[in-house]
């Protein structure tokens, strides 16, 4: 068996199987990462979502995430890599998903259980009265977008720099790294924290790690089992033929 095989046939006899994505699995949808060539955060400063710069200058922020979020990841579509993430959730094999990612790609490509770790750009929290919206029923043209409940300032239901993780999502995502048997991470350096920490944790308790990279990352000659060191859609499209 070559380790495609193995790999398949692992997953196909786990109990517990998770998924643990970063940036790069989104790269292929057209949405460019954050570190790394092409990176975001090579081209531009971003102070514009440090907390206490959005709270001082709400306009500026707003007009840069605008350009460099919205814009792009707005009309993204998910690629094949989500989409068998999300066909393996509806057959019980993948029992969720674990994404540093905040374009909302896995829901949109039908993963249910997913625990978005640093947030989503699909919702909107009001800074004064606490309320939230859906991204797309508020006008995010506007210089400022208010909360139509009480005209505070909002704020992308993001993780800013300064910023912590929700509880509740954080200790979601513990949870579900104890609990699995089995991890596939795709698309990440496992150089932000605390996020890095969860496949650790997987490892820790027993798990085997499978890594899906282009590069090499911080996992890799750490706690990876088996290494697939190509693009995320030319991975899993291959899975999918052993997974039938």
């Amino acid at each position: 068996m070559n380790n495609i095989e193995i790999v398949a046939d692992l997953i196909k006899k786990s109990k517990y199987a998770i998924g643990f994505t970063g940036a790069g699995i989104s790269v292929e949808s057209g949405i460019p990462p954050f570190t790394g060539a092409g990176g975001l955060w090579n081209k531009y400063d971003p102070k514009f979502i440090e907390l206490s710069f959005f709270y001082s200058n709400p306009k500026k922020s707003w007009e840069e995430m605008r350009k460099i979020f919205f814009n792009s990841m707005g009309t993204a579509q998910p690629n094949k890599a989500h989409q068998v993430l999300g066909d393996l959730e509806k057959k019980g094999i993948i029992k969720g998903i674990i994404t540093q990612n905040i374009d909302g790609l896995h829901q949109a490509a039908g993963s249910t259980n997913v625990v978005e770790f640093h947030g989503t750009i699909n919702t909107l929290a009001c800074i004064d009265c606490g309320l939230r919206y859906k991204t797309s029923e508020i006008d995010i043209s506007k210089d400022i977008p208010r909360c139509p409940s009480c005209n505070g300032i909002l704020k992308p239901d993001f993780v800013f720099y300064g910023e912590g993780i929700n509880k509740n999502n954080y200790d979601k995502a513990t949870n579900m790294a104890i609990k699995a048997d089995l991890v596939i991470i795709v698309g990440t350096a496992g150089q932000v924290m605390p996020a890095c920490y969860l496949p650790f944790t997987s490892q820790k308790y027993g798990a085997k790690i499978i890594e899906v990279n282009t590069l090499e990352s911080a996992f890799t000659g750490q706690i990876t089992d088996y290494y697939f060191q190509t693009k995320a859609t030319e991975f899993f499209g291959e899975l999918e033929k052993h997974l039938k």
